[in-house]
């Protein structure tokens, strides 16, 4: 929830009329000198950054809704593309070129980027530019620039590089400009300026704010992308070492100081994952902190407008509440109907990704909601194809706005955790060391730990990581981990695509929903792909005490089916003490009729990836979005060739 009031003061200094080209919007006329002639006003221009985070482009379509789909999220679009943003989920966005909300983002973001160069350079000229509470609005402006080109280059790859706001004259047409170069110089302003910033617990907006925390496991994020892989105009994956000259150009170099005060310049991918590890180590000196022993209260903190310092979240987009944010409507438990409003869920989670889970793993329940609510205390149990993310829940927040109430919760969105820079920690040190050192094993096992309870430690956490071996071993267990600790945070698509094992994980996801639902109806057992699954629960069997669902079974098939079964209606009418509901579980991933002769893959499977037709996982994804066709019809330089766009739907 928002604590900074964003005053008419920054609609006043941003205005929003629209430049020719990329129609970007204009820098006002109010007289730029004064502004950032003090503190005061310096921060409420830099407020008309962060108040952009409040428009529906970012607060439910770039934030989470367009993170899909992947082997953690996803959402089942329709039967066939319809021109809205399920055809970002069934990986068709190629097909999107006049779809206005892909337009609204594209705006949302380059405003956002203008607004933040108006800032950088008033604030650079300003005659207390040395202030100290101006160097920290100076690293913000930074921070907020390089996020949003983040996003761009996630969402679209090769787009503009503006690092001037816009001025009268200024040609605004230019080419697209390499992603690796976007992030070494968003990486090299970072550097520059995070020294100068407060760390959260040093000023009163804390992680509301970007602080210096956000800054350092910014800067690892973006080396880690530089490091990785990106879709080339050829459409292929490829890292920057594979096709640009990184050794003579000096626009894809980044220098720093290292904690020792080693000076070093990254250009090579692995130079890159030095730089990430340096720069985590550093935060860790700096301001190391204990993981939130309770994995629940992190997300918990959110739906109730807690906001602690030195604890998990290093930085949260901050809405006002009931008045901004989507978190508990696009995204968290689902609710029918309540007093506190209801929810239009547009992210859940996958099958896979549930059954996924170690079984004594305390995060599984907390981030895959099995249940959804009818009304404030009626529970109902979710199908297996409709799993919503239960990190939220709209029915925890504080304040009652309304039965009514749907959008605008002002729960807070996660942009970096602790344990995020943990983990980045422990894949950086894996590639610089062809295998997991001591710092490496370590920086897993911190996030494990709370995981798992104390006695399970011996084997659920040193043992497991004792047998990580070879680098290989250690990545899959990186990949892993990050999926189970960051489920529903909308992380996973782009670390996918940096890793170049979108496709494979598309692949391997697809055939264990198959393999599931074959086990369910006893096909194929004799294949011990399928097998491994004939256990698992072919339908949940539960109860419902005072509208609390009690399961039976949550994972595996129960050792006896119930006696007494009724509909859930009826369950608790009298005489139903004892009776069960059943919930089609695994059953419903594989379509079978016997008597039409039809066994094949569920629609869920279907659907969800149609726009990857590789069976072998190895190809290129087609992840990234057209840049909107009123952009190019304006552009003497913007196209849409390459990049792996498809642009029919066959």
């Amino acid at each position: 929830m928002k604590n900074i009031n964003i005053l008419l003061f920054c609609i006043l200094l941003f205005s929003s009329s629209c430049e020719d080209k990329l129609d970007v919007s204009s820098p006002s006329s109010f007289n730029s000198d004064y502004i950032f002639s003090n503190t005061t006003d310096a921060k409420k221009a830099l407020l008309g950054v962060y108040s952009l985070f409040g428009h529906d482009a970012y607060t439910s379509r770039m934030s989470c809704v367009w993170m899909q789909n992947t082997d953690v999220e996803a959402m089942q679009p329709a039967a066939n593309p319809d021109g809205s943003r399920r055809d970002v989920w069934s990986l068709q966005g190629g097909l999107l070129t006049g779809f206005k909300d892909i337009y609204s983002a594209w705006q949302n973001n380059y405003l956002a980027i203008d607004r933040a160069n108006q800032c950088i350079e008033g604030i650079k000229s300003s005659s207390i530019a040395d202030d100290p509470d101006m160097k920290m609005l100076l690293g913000e402006a930074y921070c907020l620039r390089a996020y949003r080109y983040f996003l761009l280059c996630n969402f679209w790859g090769d787009v503009p590089y503006f690092t001037e706001a816009a001025k009268a004259g200024m040609q605004l047409d230019v080419p697209k400009t390499d992603k690796n170069i976007i992030y070494s110089g968003c990486i090299q302003d970072l550097v520059n300026c995070e020294a100068d910033m407060y760390f959260a617990d040093e000023f009163a907006d804390g992680i509301e704010r970007m602080n210096r925390e956000f800054a350092l496991g910014l800067i690892a994020r973006l080396a880690l992308f530089r490091a990785g892989y990106g879709m080339t105009k050829e459409g292929i994956m490829k890292r920057a070492d594979d096709y640009l000259d990184v050794m003579g150009n000096d626009s894809l170099a980044v220098t720093y100081t290292d904690m020792n005060g080693t000076v070093k310049t990254a250009r090579t991918y692995k130079e890159y994952y030095q730089l990430a590890s340096d720069y985590c180590q550093k935060l860790m000196a700096l301001k190391d902190r204990e993981l939130n022993p309770d994995f629940e209260t992190v997300f918990k903190n959110q739906s109730t407008f807690q906001k602690p310092v030195n604890d998990d979240v290093l930085y949260e987009v901050a809405f006002l509440a009931s008045n901004g944010g989507d978190v508990g409507w696009c995204i968290g438990t689902t609710v029918n109907s309540s007093s506190k409003g209801s929810t239009t869920i547009q992210v859940n989670l996958t099958p896979t990704y549930y059954f996924s889970f170690d079984d004594k793993d305390k995060r599984r329940d907390v981030t895959v909601s099995k249940i959804y609510y009818e009304s404030d205390n009626d529970q109902f149990v979710s199908a297996i194809t409709g799993l919503a993310t239960g990190k939220w829940n709209r029915l925890d927040l504080p304040i009652d706005p309304g039965s009514s109430s749907s959008k605008g919760t002002g729960i807070n969105w996660p942009l970096m955790r602790y344990s995020d820079v943990l983990l980045m920690l422990a894949e950086a040190e894996n590639e610089l060391n062809d295998g997991p050192n001591a710092l490496a094993k370590e920086a897993l096992a911190r996030v494990r730990r709370r995981a798992f309870d104390a006695e399970y430690h011996p084997s659920k956490v040193d043992d497991y990581i004792a047998n990580l071996n070879s680098k290989e071993e250690f990545f899959e267990a990186i990949v892993d981990e990050r999926a189970w600790e960051f489920g529903g945070e909308c992380l996973r698509k782009f670390d996918l695509v940096r890793w170049n094992i979108y496709g494979k994980k598309i692949v391997e996801t697809k055939r264990a929903l198959d393999n599931m639902g074959k086990a369910a109806w006893n096909l194929d057992v004799s294949n011990p792909e399928v097998t491994q699954y004939i256990n698992y629960a072919d339908r949940l069997y539960f109860q419902k005490k005072n509208g609390e669902v009690i399961f039976l079974n949550t994972k595996y098939d129960p050792d006896e089916v119930p006696e007494k079964i009724v509909d859930v209606t009826e369950l608790e009418e009298p005489g139903n003490e004892d009776a069960y509901a059943q919930q089609n579980w695994t059953i419903n991933l594989y379509k079978v009729d016997e008597d039409m002769g039809i066994f094949e893959s569920a629609d869920y499977t279907v659907r969800c990836w149609r726009g990857y037709t590789d069976d072998t996982g190895l190809s290129a994804v087609p992840y990234l979005l057209p840049i909107p066709s009123t952009i190019v019809g304006n552009s003497i330089y913007l196209n849409n060739e390459g990049y792996g766009h498809v642009f029919s739907a066959n």
